[in-house]
């Protein structure tokens, strides 16, 4: 038995629907989570160790007002689809956003294989300012739209590639169908959350998807992306400003709020004072 709270779980995406291993039911919970829990790498950027056992992601992600990484938004939802009786086994992926498409980059993302009514669907809350906001059809070569982006999914040297249209087709990850493991999370989590060169130890993340639209930070610049496809982007100012932000926007419960301003202050802003 899982000590799974879904209840609890439901309340903090705001979902009051039917409890059923059904598509609509994953299409909504899908939409809502990336909605209300953010994207974010507090913990390790202040060098907090990242626990993924499901008491930790409970009390972090559902009861404390704290997003995550990929690992512990997709550990929390496949849990939650296992609760609801889903048929879902986690998946390992090669992250190439922002790298050449032939690069061999670690198996550092986690996304979820859902077998649903005879059909392979994809979920996955936890890819930073492009996270899904539905699951998408494992069929290769068709346009699926969500509530936000359009995504496809090609197949090249027998490997799957996630790609999203943000007014050109941009890959996201490499992924096969081998089953992941908790063990095999534990061991990238360990490298991504401690490791000095790690991106999530040197630079400050946050995203959050919007009903319409995104906001998504890094460092001190804030970026709103608007469901018309435009977007503005600002540098905040001090650390107070970035604190707000996360606080209000972000709706982000701060741990260790002192030494967080000490910490920003010392990376983020001595260079403009």
């Amino acid at each position: 038995m899982s000590d799974l709270d879904l209840a609890a779980y439901f309340d903090r995406i705001g979902y009051d629907g039917p409890a059923a291993p059904t598509l609509d039911v994953l299409k909504s919970i899908h939409r809502l989570h990336p909605q209300t829990i953010p994207f974010e790498n507090l913990d390790p950027f202040l060098l907090r160790p990242v626990e993924l056992d499901l008491p930790n992601l409970q009390r972090k992600m559902v009861g404390g007002r704290r997003g995550g990484y990929c690992f512990e938004h997709n550990l929390l939802f496949i849990e939650v689809l296992r609760a609801l009786g889903f048929a879902v086994s986690g998946l390992g992926a090669r992250v190439l956003w922002n790298q050449p498409e032939g690069a061999v980059t670690a198996r550092s993302h986690m996304l979820l294989r859902v077998e649903l009514d005879g059909q392979t669907w994809l979920a996955d809350v936890g890819f930073g300012g492009l996270t899904q906001t539905g699951p998408l059809l494992l069929r290769p070569d068709i346009e699926q739209h969500t509530p936000h982006e359009t995504f496809r999914i090609l197949v090249t040297g027998g490997f799957y590639h996630l790609q999203v249209n943000t007014g050109t087709w941009w890959t996201l990850y490499r992924f096969d169908l081998s089953e992941q493991f908790a063990v095999d999370y534990s061991i990238s989590n360990y490298f991504l959350s401690t490791n000095p060169t790690s991106l999530f130890r040197t630079k400050l993340i946050a995203a959050r998807a919007l009903s319409a639209g995104r906001i998504a930070l890094l460092d001190r610049r804030l970026t709103r992306h608007h469901g018309d496809g435009t977007k503005e982007s600002r540098e905040l100012a001090n650390p107070e400003q970035l604190v707000k932000v996360l606080e209000e926007e972000f709706e982000i419960q701060l741990p260790e709020p002192e030494r967080f301003l000490d910490l920003v202050q010392e990376k983020l802003f001595q260079s403009v004072q």
